[in-house]
């Protein structure tokens, strides 16, 4: 196989976190990937699928990728057109992934947006907090911040790394800390820090919004793979679902193992649905998170996989909206499910092999 490495520079948005969110600062940046053209005609699934509604989520997270150079000129076309298969291929050339190895496989993991149960007052029931901003959090290009994503605060005249998880919950009466609502289950909070946003269904009857809005600058790391590095899950079993099973009859075993993930989330209320990195609302079954080191955001990236419950084929074209701290590599991608039972459903047991064909504007 005769590979392509494509060097693209463009603007881009640059990564704030681990979880799916992004600051939006401009500045130039080499993406490199491994990639073979390839025609339509190869891409497996592509006619049939439904690109006129492809060509419709194409154009909503072009009102933000649009300043970028790269699609200004294909996001105004877009705005005339209604013809989804003519429109991407004048306008495209699909490029076929591979990764280092030159293989065309990758691994395709989901995620939802979560619902919890939750209060704006404290209770036996309704007792782990939703937190804002710390009044106390700082940015700054201080060298005892470095690996810790700029983020920290002021102890005396010291700047110092921000608290980790285990630190913020074992002092619950930090002044620094404002809450937006207390929830009723602690391990879909901490999923909720994961994905990023979510809905809280208050005991008031209402439906509220919580977006990512900061982190404490710790680094990520994966609960999943501790449970399997110790024996206590296999690869096979893991998923959200036998993660919360597991936490449910080993509520001992719950803080200690939640700790080892130091980063830790802090949200906003939200008059949207989720959004993604690329600031955009996500749509489900539509969107998709990725790395961005490798796959521009707001690119089209026909995508072919399978669904994880039903194992029926998957075969369509999305937009690359989002990223993740755990979507790293070349053919690697997080699918947005949306929101609701189904959506946890499927996006907690997704760990597929797909392959990703990413489409570059001809001109």
């Amino acid at each position: 196989m005769k590979s392509l490495i494509l060097i693209l520079f463009l603007t881009f948005l640059v990564t704030g976190c681990s979880t799916k969110k992004e600051v939006f600062e401009e500045e130039k940046k080499e993406v490199k990937n491994r990639m073979e053209p390839v025609s339509f005609a190869e891409i497996k699934g592509f006619f049939e699928d439904d690109l006129n509604y492809a060509l419709e989520v194409f154009k909503k997270d072009c009102q933000k990728s649009k300043k970028y150079e790269q699609f200004k000129s294909v996001c105004q076309k877009a705005q005339y057109e209604t013809d989804g298969r003519k429109f991407f291929i004048v306008n495209f050339q699909p490029y076929k992934l591979y990764d280092s190895n030159s293989h065309d496989e990758g691994t395709i993991t989901g995620y939802y947006e979560p619902l919890l149960y939750g209060s704006l007052k404290k209770s036996a029931r309704y007792k782990y907090p939703v937190y804002k901003i710390p009044k106390n959090l700082i940015t700054s290009d201080n060298a005892n911040l470095e690996g810790y994503k700029s983020r920290g605060k002021l102890v005396g005249k010291k700047i110092v790394p921000y608290d980790t998880r285990k630190e913020i919950e074992s002092n619950p009466n930090n002044p620094n800390l404002e809450v937006i609502a207390y929830v009723d289950d602690k391990f879909d909070l901490f999923f909720l820090h994961i994905q990023g946003s979510g809905k809280i269904q208050l005991d008031n009857g209402k439906l509220i919004n919580v977006a990512y809005a900061e982190q404490n600058g710790r680094a990520y790391t994966s609960i999943g793979g501790y449970l399997i590095s110790q024996g206590l899950m296999t690869k096979d079993e893991m998923s959200v679902q036998s993660m919360k099973k597991f936490f449910a009859n080993n509520p001992s075993k719950m803080d200690y193992i939640f700790n080892l993930n130091e980063s830790y989330i802090f949200f906003k209320n939200s008059n949207k649905g989720a959004t993604g990195a690329l600031n955009t609302v996500l749509t489900p079954k539509r969107n998709l998170a990725v790395d961005k080191s490798y796959i521009p955001l707001g690119t089209p990236v026909f995508l072919n996989t399978q669904n994880p419950v039903s194992k029926q084929p998957i075969n369509q074209m999305m937009v690359a909206a989002d990223v993740g701290g755990a979507i790293k590599g070349e053919i690697r991608a997080d699918f947005f499910w949306g929101f609701g039972k189904d959506a946890f459903e499927y996006a907690g047991r997704m760990k597929e092999k797909g392959k990703m064909y990413i489409l570059l504007p001809k001109n």
